[in-house]
């Protein structure tokens, strides 16, 4: 692969195209995407003009761009080379972090963190964090026992920390994964929910089954529900338990009171990770009932070995109107 460019012209005439070469006529079309969808997302997101000529890829426009949009294009063309597909979250993800290098070593979780793209395995995919807030909160779920994610939906604090407790079942780190939430309905009463137990309080754990699904396929999924290896409960039925060799997750834990956050903090035992995943701009609580996670921030941030993370809009994976919606409420509210 080779970069190129014509002799500079005059300082008034538009600046040289740059020219980006490909050897795997195969692996260059996998670049483009489906209609050249990836190369409409880069010129739009770069203001440029990409055009492609045989194995090489012309590049136009502002010469700062041309280099972000030749060295976007060679990152992902070296992904593909390594076997990995390219789809739009891996464009954002350049956008938002930059190249790396692709050479370091995975070995260890640890050593993933010491330079190169840091990578959580699971059966059904291979997930990366896409902004550098991202990476330091995965950073910190592997050094840290006690590990917190605090910022608005749709950053990945709750994805994540799912795919990190599957990666450690999966390489036996932990004997078990336990996840909750506080059942809590966010500003509507939805009254009696016909069915058994599990059948009434699944409607509050869906989004933890959703991640779930994006990791493991269906069969070992409910296999592993089944023996109790995956266990997905309310905050109440933590009460009373010690979670030893387990990787626990607590969702939406601005919706946990103060005495609820003490017990669930409190049941953390040995060989076990916990992480507390939630955002204090959509408390569900009832008015005047403070919020348990505030508590534990001003409680817990000078303690060593506990880590707290913070997302901003800027974080935001979703849709970029997500992103533009949390900004203007955050402005109104300010």
């Amino acid at each position: 692969m080779a970069i190129s460019a014509q002799t500079p012209p005059p300082p008034s005439d538009p600046a040289p195209e740059v020219l980006v070469e490909f050897p795997d006529n195969r692996l260059l079309i996998d670049l483009c995407g489906e209609f050249d969808r990836n190369l409409a997302d880069i010129e739009q997101k770069l203001a440029v003009q990409l055009l492609r000529r045989g194995n090489q890829i012309a590049v136009m426009g502002a010469p700062e761009s041309q280099k972000q949009a030749a060295d976007i294009l060679q990152s992902l063309y070296a992904r593909l080379e390594a076997g990995r597909a390219v789809e739009p979250g891996d464009i954002d993800r350049e956008f938002r972090m930059g190249s790396e290098e692709d050479g370091a070593s995975l070995s260890t979780q640890l050593e993933m963190f010491k330079g190169g793209k840091v990578e959580i395995k699971t059966r059904k995919r291979l997930v990366e964090p896409r902004t550098d807030a991202q990476k330091t909160y995965v950073q910190a779920l592997f050094e840290n026992e006690l590990a917190f994610g605090i910022g608005p939906a749709g950053t990945g604090k709750t994805y994540l920390a799912v795919a990190v407790g599957v990666n450690m079942f999966l390489n036996g780190q932990v004997d078990k994964i336990i996840l909750s939430r506080p059942a809590v309905e966010a500003g509507e009463r939805l009254g009696f929910l016909p069915g058994d137990m599990k059948e009434k309080v699944d409607p509050y754990m869906q989004p933890l089954y959703d991640a779930l699904n994006d990791f493991l396929p269906a069969k070992q999924l409910a296999k592993m529900t089944e023996e109790k290896l995956i266990e997905i409960a309310p905050l109440a039925f933590m009460r009373g338990r010690t979670l030893s060799n387990a990787f626990v997750v607590l969702d939406e834990a601005q919706n946990a009171t103060t005495m609820q956050m003490k017990m669930f903090l409190t049941r953390l035992g040995e060989g076990s990770r916990m992480v507390i995943t939630g955002d204090r701009t959509q408390i569900d609580l009832p008015r005047g009932v403070p919020s348990g996670l505030a508590d534990a921030e001003r409680l817990l941030n000078a303690i060593p070995k506990i880590s707290f993370n913070y997302f901003t809009s800027k974080d935001v994976v979703r849709h970029p109107l997500v992103a533009a919606i949390i900004e203007a409420y955050e402005k109104d509210s300010a």
